[in-house]
């Protein structure tokens, strides 16, 4: 037993020695790893395991033998392989070891994988293994093995045809090898999934067939008058037999046998206000047909007779235009937009809306009388007569335009300006005080304007005895001057009439048929009715219309414009009509010619231009070698449509609400009613979301948004501004509203006045707009009785067109309760009470101009309360002045200390006072609120309270009592401004 003891002793130290010497052994990392040099993989798009040849496995000689002892396999572990590394730039695949023991290991995906992205991936791996001791130090890597990896493609992708829709044009009676090719592309990477291979027409029953290869033919022979375009659906396959996302429309249009005509003509052409010139005929081209041309003559022709007067002008008023024209001295309008210090116009019928100008109509049965002392022509000045007439066929009658006769017992026409047999005369009679001898009497021009029913332009230049007529900018002679003698001195009053005349009953003006003026007296009436329209009546004394003053007045805002290109300038020759309503164009050259045709633009420079279609027609004659016209050519019409402009909108705001001292409205420059007018034009445009990124979260919610957008782009003239009365009208007698007539001319604007209002006209910026509505004032001197005086404010711009919001202001009248003693002692206040300097407060609607006049009593019941309250306060002050002269050395000490601290406003404070109440409390608890303003203010008044004052007043040596008495109540007086009485 001891034997066989010591043995198996011996063999157990033998063993343990060689597991020894074993782990000593395995210790020791002495290979590195080995892995293949190169790998190839494939993946699918759709999967992230990578099959690669030959597998990834990594061997290491480090490994003991696969079938040695377990235990010596536990503890080796230097022969292991640990990881292998990927290495490259944002490679997506990463490599895992499935067993450390064997050195096996696969490739995957990280993310997923996109063939259309990047067909092929290579990059480098190593392998290492686990390294020496339990921490795995000195760990071993292998060499670098490349691998490329080929990503297989999905037929995740359909079809997609290049455009969304195919056009072509076949000519009739024709069969084509193809007409046009269709062409779809697939997105996929791999061949098989990205090729088309196959097209086929959806459309059942058309003479047309596709083949692989996307071209489309005609099976049979079109006809134009079976059929004028053919429209078919057509669908594409990939090789994956994947359908296209969405069918492509094809539009064959079929050709009649080749006529000539102008071709790429759309008849329909959008304008957007704003936008400069827009080219007409951008793709237009002459078809001959073939034809040897010699020359080519075609009208471009602009039809604007429907807009406004003839075409899209401004729609300022008329005395305006003239101003804008250089023409704005001694201008009279006689046709002014009703308003309430040109209310003659009111009753006449007038255009529908204010899109384009004022425009007046005349039945024949309305007349209207001008006011007295409007017009005061002095008939040996020159002067001029302009107006827009529109007038139908001619009758036998007369139709009077404008007429000034006696008012009374006879029938003599002074002037007028008449329409008789399509002639269009004018009556001018000599002043009664000239020698009795004839003179040129009546001018007669014979014109077919005058009764064709379209807008024409009459100038009349009288310089007697010579008298020059404009139309349309084109002068036109007398065919037919009479003479008479002068008229007779009397003492009759004229009246000025515009469409009839007025006259009496008896006499040899009576063959017109008459109706009767509600508003005459006596056997007066009007008679010589007009028919037709009238617009911008002016008289003009003193100076005659230039030539430019009128093409000024005459040219329209919108027409057409060529700007010719630089090759084709000398080869083809361009003519316009003097309102650029129509042009010509003739030239030899068919390409040149077709240039010159697409350079043909419409353009309008009116800010807001009148919306609407504008007619175009296209007439063509074309001249061959062997004849003169070989060639017809039908014409071609379409229209151009003015789309709305983005409309202003004028915003009026400013303060609506405040009061003043009735010592002011009777000053000598009374109550200024809009000191802080602001005027703003604003426009409303829609704004594409993304288009601001700084826009609010919720802006992305919807694609479009609404915002009121100021911009120096729509800033623009008014035209305008009217101040009226609101309740009853002024009184002249004690009440008026002034501005400054040196700053209406500085600014270049005219004012007009009555017991309604004031109207202040003339074509201006709003900046100068506002600076005159600030100079407004309001002034009465009789305000004993008036408490508020209420008014409204409206402007306008192209002569009514854009009218501005109703701005409205009420004045209220503060009668001081106050005698005007306490006003004096006011004025010795001690000198350390600062005066106030800050702007005026708005009490609840009420701007107080000074914070001293916030003491309002409009009753007597108030003005009995306040003399109580002040009885009250002068008992106090008699009541703490025994008081206070106990400690007056000490309140001395604390007011030079806080001397600095008691300035603060109480012009907007209420101030109750307990008669009860000692100095010491009240002093204390004013001490705690001036601390709490100071605090949360941050700065210093320029005002103290009434106890302050008090004290201050006590401390000056020759301070009365009873001035104290008054300073005291002064200061307590409170502001019932916004009670309602």
């Amino acid at each position: 037993m001891r034997f066989l003891g010591n043995k198996q002793l011996a063999s157990a130290v033998g063993l343990v020695l060689g597991l020894l010497c074993a782990v000593k052994a395995a210790k020791v990392n002495k290979h590195k790893p080995w892995i293949e040099t190169t790998y190839h993989g494939i993946v699918t798009e759709n999967d992230d395991k990578v099959l690669l040849d030959p597998p990834l496995i990594a061997l290491d000689k480090d490994a003991p033998l696969r079938y040695a002892e377990s235990f010596e396999v536990t503890l080796t572990k230097e022969g292991e392989i640990c990881g292998f590394r990927i290495h490259g730039q944002n490679v997506p695949f990463e490599a895992v070891v499935l067993d450390k023991s064997t050195g096996e290991g696969v490739i995957r995906a990280k993310d997923k994988l996109d063939c259309e992205l990047q067909k092929e991936h290579t990059f480098t791996i190593q392998a290492y293994d686990c390294g020496e001791g339990p921490d795995g130090a000195n760990m071993k890597k292998s060499h670098k093995a490349t691998v490329h990896i080929q990503v297989n493609d999905i037929n995740e992708y359909s079809p997609v045809f290049k455009e969304k829709t195919y056009k072509a044009t076949v000519l009739e009676g024709k069969k084509y090898d193809s007409i046009l090719k269709v062409e779809a592309v697939d997105a996929d990477c791999s061949f098989q999934f990205s090729q088309i291979c196959n097209y086929e027409i959806v459309t059942p029953d058309v003479p047309f067939t596709i083949d692989k290869d996307g071209f489309i033919k005609n099976t049979e022979k079109l006809s134009y008058g079976k059929e004028h375009m053919y429209k078919l659906t057509v669908t594409a396959y990939d090789c994956g037999k994947n359908r296209a996302s969405e069918d492509v429309l094809v539009k064959i249009s079929v050709k009649p046998t080749c006529k000539p005509s102008w071709q790429g003509f759309n008849k329909r052409i959008e304008y957007e206000p704003g936008t400069g010139s827009l080219a007409l005929f951008p793709s237009i081209h002459l078809e001959t047909c073939d034809e040897p041309v010699s020359s080519i003559r075609a009208s471009v022709e602009l039809e604007t007779n429907h807009i406004g007067k003839g075409c899209d002008r401004d729609t300022y008023s008329e005395k305006s235009l003239h101003k804008l024209c250089g023409a704005s001295s001694g201008t009279v309008e006689l046709l002014p937009a009703p308003s309430s210090s040109t209310n003659w116009t009111i009753g006449l019928p007038t255009d529908n809306g204010h899109d384009s100008d004022q425009v007046f109509e005349f039945n024949g049965t309305q007349a209207i009388k001008v006011p007295d002392g409007v017009v005061s022509t002095n008939l040996k000045e020159p002067f001029t007569i302009s107006v827009w007439m529109r007038h139908g066929p001619g009758a036998h009658e007369k139709e009077t335009i404008l007429c000034k006769s006696d008012k009374t017992d006879m029938n003599r026409h002074h002037y007028s300006l008449y329409v008789h047999n399509c002639r269009l005369i004018f009556l001018l009679r000599q002043d009664p005080s000239e020698a009795e001898t004839y003179k040129p009497a009546e001018f007669h021009w014979k014109l077919d304007q005058v009764c064709d029913k379209e807008w024409h332009h009459y100038v009349l230049n009288v310089e007697f005895p010579t008298a020059s007529l404009f139309v349309d900018g084109t002068t036109f002679e007398p065919f037919l001057v009479t003479e008479d003698y002068p008229l007779h001195a009397t003492k009759i009053e004229t009246q000025l009439t515009i469409g009839a005349c007025w006259q009496e009953n008896s006499g040899h003006d009576n063959e017109t048929e008459t109706a009767p003026e509600p508003t005459s007296g006596g056997n007066a009436r009007m008679a010589q009715f007009f028919r037709g329209n009238l617009a911008g009546l002016i008289i003009r004394s003193g100076k005659l219309e230039n030539k430019k003053v009128i093409d000024c007045l005459y040219t329209c805002k919108e027409g057409l414009d060529v700007q010719l290109p630089e090759e084709v300038a000398s080869s083809v020759k361009v003519e316009f009509n003097p309102n650029q309503s129509s042009l010509t164009v003739e030239g030899e050259d068919i390409d040149a010619f077709d240039k010159v045709m697409q350079h043909i633009s419409y353009l309008n420079s009116r800010q807001f231009p009148t919306p609407g279609i504008r007619h175009l027609r296209v007439s063509t004659t074309v001249k061959c070698y062997n004849e003169d016209a070989c060639v017809s050519v039908p014409d071609a019409e379409g229209y151009v449509m003015v789309l709305q402009p983005e409309e202003p909108k004028i915003s009026l705001s400013g303060i609506d609400h405040f009061a003043r001292s009735a010592a002011e409205f009777e000053s000598q420059e009374g109550v200024t009613l809009f000191p802080e007018l602001r005027i703003v034009s604003t426009i409303t445009r829609e704004v594409e979301a993304d288009a601001e990124p700084e826009a609010a979260d919720g802006a992305d919610d919807d694609p479009t948004v609404q915002e009121a957008v100021v911009s120096e782009e729509i800033m623009h003239n008014l035209d305008t501004c009217e101040v009226s009365v609101m309740g009853e009208e002024l009184n002249g007698e004690h009440e008026s509203l002034e501005v400054d007539p040196s700053q209406l001319q500085q600014h270049a604007l005219e004012m007009s006045s009555s017991n309604l209002g004031l109207v202040i006209t003339g074509v201006n910026t709003m900046a100068n707009y506002e600076q005159v509505l600030h100079l407004i004032r309001y002034k009465n001197w009789h305000t004993e009785a008036l408490f508020d005086r209420k008014f409204k404010l409206v402007c306008s711009e192209l002569n009514g067109r854009y009218i501005s919001n109703e701005f409205k202001v009420e004045v209220n009248v503060i009668h001081t309760a106050v005698p005007v003693e306490h006003a004096n002692n006011a004025m010795v206040q001690p000198n350390f009470i600062n005066p106030v300097h800050h702007a005026s407060v708005d009490l609840s609607g009420h701007n107080l101009v000074n914070a001293h006049q916030a003491s309002v009593v409009p009753s007597a019941a108030t003005i009995v309360i306040v003399v109580c309250v002040s009885f009250l306060v002068f008992m106090i002050v008699l009541g703490v002045f025994r008081i206070r002269a106990a400690h007056q050395r000490t309140m001395r000490d604390q007011e030079n200390c806080k001397e600095n601290e008691m300035d603060w406003d109480d012009s907007a404070l209420t101030i109750t006072v307990n008669p009860m109440e000692t100095y010491e409390d009240q002093h204390s608890s004013e001490e705690e609120e001036e601390e709490e303003e100071e605090s949360e203010d941050g700065e210093e008044e320029d005002d103290i309270t009434s106890a302050e004052s008090e004290t201050s007043e006590d401390e000056e040596a020759g301070e009365p009592e009873d001035q104290q008495g008054a300073s005291r109540q002064q200061q307590l007086e409170w502001d019932d401004s916004t009670l309602t009485y």
